[in-house]
């Protein structure tokens, strides 16, 4: 498994001792758990999306990516997703770290501070090179969209 360096800085960090770096809970986990940083708890109704701080920024390397993504159980028990997921954190951005959450449960939900509300997840990413072409090549799906496949 490799293994490649995410800078990370507290923008706060008197603010924010209370609060744990990302981090796998498992040896063979892909997503870091992280933490809301907010500076009360947040309810969230249904329908509603909020902006959840993280406390810090991060300096990714070259040619990877952050990806945002929902922790499973907030999102399977109470509606509780990311938005935008996956969410993209560009290796040239240094800005906060923001997860936005979207209740698509019944009942409203309540965000505290310390609550692990995303997974962050280190991808490698590949750049396109567009290229105009008169005409595709030939497939056996050719355009059929969305269960065209039967499955």
């Amino acid at each position: 498994m490799d293994v490649v360096d995410l800078q990370l800085c507290w923008l706060n960090p008197e603010k924010n001792e209370d609060l744990a770096l990302p981090a796998y809970h498992s040896a063979l986990a892909s997503g870091m758990d992280i933490q809301a940083a907010l500076p009360a708890s947040l309810e969230l109704a249904p329908g509603e999306i909020g902006m959840i701080p993280s406390g810090f920024s991060v300096a990714i390397a070259p040619g990877y990516e952050l990806q945002v993504r929902p922790r499973s159980g907030l999102a399977i028990k109470h509606g509780i997703t990311v938005v935008n997921a996956p969410g993209t954190i560009d290796a040239d951005y240094r800005g906060e770290v923001k997860i936005g959450l979207i209740n698509l449960s019944v009942r409203p939900f309540t965000i505290n501070r310390g609550d692990r509300v995303a997974q962050l997840v280190l991808a490698p990413v590949c750049r396109a090179a567009v290229k105009v072409v008169a005409e595709l090549n030939q497939t056996g799906r050719q355009s059929g969209g969305f269960g065209h496949t039967g499955r």
